[in-house]
């Protein structure tokens, strides 16, 4: 996550995709392009139909991607191509449930959109208002069934995912947050680099006493931005300094609202009984296991139903194992499966 974070501010339905060969009685599975408004931007995305019955209402997923310029395929051109939604929406569609996926906004089609003039104003309050547009895009296309809605969210959208939870409706039947952002963004920030300067000491890059400065500076800089001071870069390695830097000035305001998001607290305005799966792999550096153990205890106090947090043994925050450099790992398809099908 943390080399997104830095990147943070960034009915009408045409079939798209050849249709697969149709099966006697059924409608065939189909991709088509949709558009939709959210604070006077048109949003682009994407609904996957599977394979089902004409007239049918089918279980639908909306998919949340993660932190940075995302698009509606999980994608952050021209660097990065890990196809993460697409394959999510590919994976839901063999289980019988329909997606939309959607260009978030600086991505794809959507662009920035009523903030391109402005994009200093884009805050993380507009991404999750954005996202309920999508859940109610999702929630009143022709072959979905409004009762049986889940949001799947990656990284950051999986905090996302975790706020539509609580305050859409329908509520929604299930969440899956995979590989989440469970904490504060500035302490997963925090976190994400004093690990990276301790592996950094443990090759020795600095020596323990410069470690040790540099958390102190670490931490001096998160203060500041939160009681909205000047970072003070003096004691920071330089690309650490620059990351600072890009969190403030057209960065600030979303930074900002990100980070005052502690997700365990939104886990009680869930309905009782909601179905959550919250994944975290053994691999993921950015998002390690022990940042979840708030949210997990946190989902058990709001009584949400099972499975509950699963761990992924050798999956890193893309889902991606040594096995599996770049499809989702196979203990990532088993936990959704096993999700879906409950």
């Amino acid at each position: 996550m943390f080399r997104h974070l830095a990147a943070a501010v960034m009915i009408l339905a045409v079939v798209t995709a050849a249709p697969a060969e149709a099966t006697p009685g059924l409608v065939p599975a189909a991709d088509r392009e949709v558009v939709l408004p959210a604070d006077g931007t048109t949003v682009y995305g994407t609904v996957h139909v599977p394979e089902h019955r004409a007239g049918q209402r089918l279980r639908a997923a909306l998919l949340l991607p993660g932190s940075g310029p995302t698009d509606r395929d999980g994608n952050q051109p021209p660097g990065s191509s890990p196809d993460t939604l697409a394959q999510l929406a590919d994976l839901l569609g063999k289980d019988g449930i329909a997606t939309l996926r959607f260009d978030k906004y600086g991505t794809g089609r959507t662009g920035l959109g009523a903030y391109r003039d402005h994009p200093e104003k884009l805050d993380y309050p507009a991404f999750v208002r954005q996202a309920h547009a999508a859940y109610e895009s999702l929630r009143d296309q022709p072959e979905t069934d409004p009762h049986a809605l889940l949001v799947v969210g990656h990284s950051e959208g999986a905090m996302t995912g975790l706020l539509l939870g609580g305050t859409v409706r329908p509520r929604p039947a299930g969440l899956a947050l995979l590989q989440p952002q469970a904490i504060r963004m500035l302490d997963l920030v925090a976190l994400q680099l004093k690990a990276q300067i301790a592996e950094a000491t443990r090759q020795g890059q600095f020596t323990p006493e410069q470690q040790r400065t540099v958390n102190a500076a670490i931490d001096a800089a998160v203060t500041s931005l939160r009681e909205r001071r000047p970072v003070n870069s003096t004691d920071l390695p330089s690309p650490i300094a620059r990351l600072f830097e890009a969190f403030q000035g057209p960065n600030a305001q979303f930074v900002e609202s990100d980070d005052a998001v502690y997700p365990p607290d939104t886990a009680a305005a869930l309905r009782p009984g909601t179905k959550v799966l919250l994944t975290c792999g053994t691999n993921d550096v950015q998002v390690p296991c022990d940042t979840t153990n708030a949210l997990k205890a946190a989902l058990r106090h709001a009584r949400a139903g099972g499975p509950g947090r699963v761990v992924l043994p050798g999956v890193d925050h893309l889902m991606h194992d040594a096995d599996h450099p770049s499809t989702l790992a196979l203990p990532v398809l088993n936990a959704l499966h096993r999700f879906v099908r409950s």
